[in-house]
């Protein structure tokens, strides 16, 4: 075998983060290697060659080109670089001069490998090599010009070696060679070359042909393997961040215990804090604790994962996001949480503060999903709707056993019964049924957040400026299908020798009672905020994905099928989820700073993860079922009956988990006709172990794991996979902002107890005397707000290069007629799906979508333009 230098060596210096890239002069004339034996390739058309990390390419249809006799081509290699004026916008004679000085230095070598072995020795065959000869600039564009000979007997070309002897790295875009009979042969990149005096990085990229692992060309199975073992690394030493190692670790770099104990935070990962993992950097331990990594705002990601170049240049909301969260969050400890602002007549008198806050960026509360009604959030009618047409649609069920109890351990927690009695529950129902009736015929709905927030009142409740109950919210469903309240119970358990405290509050008609009635949503809205941010939010979309995120990169080539099928749905999710640990869910982070749990924020996640988290209810349908919201009906759409018929995210989540089910069902079939395919490939098993037993590798043994046999087993793990990243993500993300911009309606936090906890309290005494102060100073205080309603509408927004789903078709999938049909087909299902969603939103007789001062439910039309929208469906979970 020929002896080829190794693909990949491990590199020590640090490559810049943006192109800055000077076109040069070619270098030596085009170089041939001729073969000796001949062979007949297969039928001809164009090639498209792609990397594992494709933005958005053209598709064409490719098979192997024949070549009966040597062909001159001429490889046109498109590079991408920052724009000079953005870097010197007064000198555009730079650019030029850039040009001239640098224009005597080779900058690229491409080699191109074929797909066969040499059938005489049974060898790899040999290589062709070029450099760059001419140069241009269009826009922020460099194209060069490369020439081969290829001779008759090279046979299919499958793969090429980029190799950037500039001194600075390349984000190569694509490759075109042009002069082959059938066509030109397309290279599709969009990938990052580390330069060769950093790194001795030969970057291969294959055809756009998948294979499964069985049936890779002889001449490319070596080049499959070593390509993964690069990626996969050897777990050692830090990560550098030209790099493009996938590896797993704890999530132990959340605190900063050198700066004191305060700053300390429990390692999320293993028995005691039961975590996903995450990417591996291998920064040194802090001096204090040997277990926490060192922060660090240089953080690794897999260099590929990082964000494009057009989002960095036209988002310059994403760079302001650190900056802003670093200057004005530690200043929440003091700003608003002093003792002596606890009354609304100080907290809220911060005007002098907000113009320089909101110079950064005019937020504009018109954008709210009620914006035709100025009283919206005081009602109970918006209260109930929300949890079904808002931003946590994940949190109701349906109540199936009564009476309520805590499943807590009643020695430390109190008495498990719920203080919501039969009495309380038909004196608001009277008229319709009894108590049992209601149950039985499926009326009664829940948001619960006892048993969770329980165990963290006292925690919480040492912090400044913050208080914290457990707390259950009753619905009762209207033969409308709307959600009626009907009693909220807030509890605390024993604390500071105080018994055990518990509170039922119910709409009435007193001043009295209707002030505490307020007072209590604001405290669940507080509850479901946070649980929306912790949970539905960046738990199960965020953190659950970046494991499948890595695993895909380091078990399954990048000419795998399915790899092909999930890329585009993990673009930029390792890079948003390093910037959260950074500015977002860290010590004095967004999260902490903002919302009720504070400094046990990402502790209560890891509860929720151990407790309640399982790949197999992350389905829609299954998650439906499993909340009572839904019953199996072979006869129903969708095959589910929905217990409550006007529920607009599961009425438009389903067609969207239809159209991504019958799309993976078609390619997956089409490369696995065989069942046994798939048990037998052992790059796809190897994926789902590692997800299974590393990348979740605390609830490795748990039994409700999906096994992955048959072609069917596969469609709906990945099925749940793409759904996850698209429609789960949108639904409780681009929301944020047009739901929270009044942001009465959602608090993050509370401030105060509410008044009866204490029955002899100066806070009693002051809200008989003003409860809207009292009211207000329940929330949070107005910089608070503002900063959190900021960085919410920076997590809303759609950027400019946004991927949406079903909207491009990648190379490999317009390669393969079958899969090409199937693909328009689901992109036809989506463009009908924002035409339902429209006549839903117009139908009255769907009351919570519809109606005077009810904002439209649009949150899953899968396409948006750019910025705050309130709808759009991404692939994958880029914000």
């Amino acid at each position: 075998m020929l002896n080829h230098p190794p693909l990949h060596y491990r590199c020590s210096n640090q490559a810049t983060w943006f192109l800055y890239q000077k076109p040069l002069l070619p270098g030596n004339v085009d170089a041939c290697v001729s073969l000796q034996h001949s062979l007949t390739p297969p039928a001809a058309s164009p090639l498209r060659f792609t990397s594992p990390n494709v933005i958005k390419p053209s598709a064409v249809h490719v098979s192997v080109p024949s070549i009966q006799s040597p062909v001159y081509t001429k490889a046109v290699v498109t590079t991408v670089q920052r724009p000079i004026h953005q870097l010197f916008p007064k000198f555009g004679f730079i650019g030029r001069l850039h040009d001239i000085i640098n224009r005597r230095s080779r900058v690229l070598a491409l080699e191109l490998l074929s797909a066969d072995m040499d059938p005489t020795t049974g060898l790899e065959k040999g290589r062709m090599k070029a450099y760059e000869q001419k140069v241009k600039r269009e826009d922020d564009e460099i194209i060069y010009e490369i020439s081969f000979v290829i001779p008759a007997d090279f046979g299919p070309i499958g793969a090429v070696l980029v190799e950037n002897m500039h001194k600075k790295e390349v984000f190569l875009k694509d490759i075109v060679i042009h002069g082959i009979p059938t066509g030109p042969l397309h290279f599709s990149c969009n990938s990052w070359i580390t330069s060769k005096a950093q790194c001795n990085d030969r970057r291969i990229f294959f055809t756009t042909k998948s294979y499964l692992p069985s049936k890779t060309p002889d001449g490319l199975k070596r080049l499959r393997l070593e390509e993964l073992r690069i990626l996969q690394g050897n777990g050692y030493g830090k990560r550098e961040k030209q790099e493009r190692i996938y590896d797993y670790d704890v999530y132990n770099d959340l605190g900063n215990p050198d700066k004191g104990d305060e700053y300390k935070r429990p390692v999320l990962g293993g028995k005691q804090h039961p975590y996903p993992r995450r990417c591996r950097t291998g920064r040194p331990r802090t001096q204090t604790d040997p277990s926490s990594e060192v922060k660090s705002l240089e953080f690794y990601v897999p260099r590929d994962e990082a964000f494009s170049i057009p989002m960095i240049q036209e988002n310059p909301l994403t760079k302001a996001l650190h900056s802003m969260l670093s200057a004005l969050l530690p200043a929440l400890d003091t700003i608003g949480t002093d003792k002596q602002c606890s009354l609304s007549k100080h907290t809220w008198r911060f005007n002098s503060l907000l113009p320089t806050l909101m110079g950064i960026l005019l937020l504009d509360s018109s954008q709210t999903s009620n914006n035709g009604d100025k009283f919206f959030w005081f009602k109970d009618e918006e209260f109930a709707r929300q949890t079904l047409a808002g931003l946590n649609p994940y949190s109701i069920r349906l109540v199936t056993e009564w009476p309520l109890e805590s499943k807590l351990e009643p020695s430390i927690y109190g008495s498990p019964e719920s203080a919501i009695t039969d009495e309380i529950v038909e004196q608001q129902i009277k008229g319709f049924m009894t108590i049992d009736e209601a149950v039985k015929q499926r009326k009664l709905f829940i948001l619960d957040y006892h048993d969770l927030f329980i165990p963290y009142v006292a925690k919480v409740r040492e912090l400044k400026g913050r208080t914290l109950y457990g707390s259950r919210t009753l619905f009762f469903l209207n033969p409308d299908n709307t959600l009626r309240p009907l009693a909220i119970e807030l509890s605390r358990p024993p604390i500071d020798d105080k018994p055990q405290w518990k509170d039922v509050f119910t709409p009435c008609w007193d001043a009295y009672g209707l002030w505490l009635w307020r007072i209590a949503k604001a405290h669940v809205l507080a509850h479901d905020s946070g649980h929306h941010q912790l949970v539905s939010h960046w738990l199960r979309t965020h953190c659950c994905v970046e494991p499948y995120v890595i695993a895909t990169h380091r078990q399954l080539s990048a000419m795998h099928p399915i790899y092909r099928l999930l890329h585009p749905h993990f673009r930029h999710t390792m890079a948003i989820n390093a910037v959260a640990r950074e500015t977002l869910i860290n010590v004095e982070g967004l999260v902490e700073s903002i919302f009720s749990p504070g400094k046990y924020s990402m502790e209560i996640s890891s509860v929720v993860y151990e407790k309640q988290w399982q790949f197999n209810l992350e389905a829609l349908p299954a998650d439906l079922i499993h909340r009572g919201l839904a019953v199996e009906d072979p006869n129903a759409p969708h095959g589910l009956k929905l217990s409550i018929e006007d529920y607009p995210f599961a009425n438009d989540g389903l067609i969207l988990w239809d159209a991504i089910k019958q799309w993976v069902t078609e390619y997956v079939n089409h490369y696995y006709p065989d069942p046994s395919l798939v048990n037998s490939d052992g790059e796809l098993q190897a994926w789902w172990t590692e997800i299974r037993e590393v990348g979740h590798g605390d609830k490795k043994d748990e039994p409700w794991w999906p096994i992955l046999n048959t072609p069917n087993d596969l469609i709906h793990i990945v099925t749940t996979i793409i759904w996850v990243t698209s429609g789960h993500h949108a639904a409780v993300n681009f929301g944020q902002y047009p739901f929270t911009s009044y942001y009465p309606i959602r608090p993050s936090l509370t401030r105060l107890n509410i008044p009866t906890e204490e029955p002899n309290s100066t806070l009693r005494k002051y809200f008989l005397e003003n409860p809207e102060n009292v009211f207000l100073d329940t929330f949070p205080t107005q910089i608070q707000a503002n900063i959190l309603l900021f960085i919410l509408n920076i997590l809303s927004s759609h950027s400019r290069d946004e991927e949406y789903l079903g909207a491009d078709m990648e190379p490999a999938w317009g390669d393969e007629p079958v899969i090409k049909e199937a693909f328009e087909k689901f992109s036809r299902k989506l463009k009908k799906l924002e035409e339902i969603i429209d006549e839903r939103n117009g139908n009255p007789k769907l009351k919570n979508r519809h109606g005077a001062g009810v904002g439209p439910y649009q949150i899953l039309k899968p396409y948006s333009e750019p910025g705050v929208t309130a709808r759009g469906v991404p692939c994958s979970v880029s914000i």
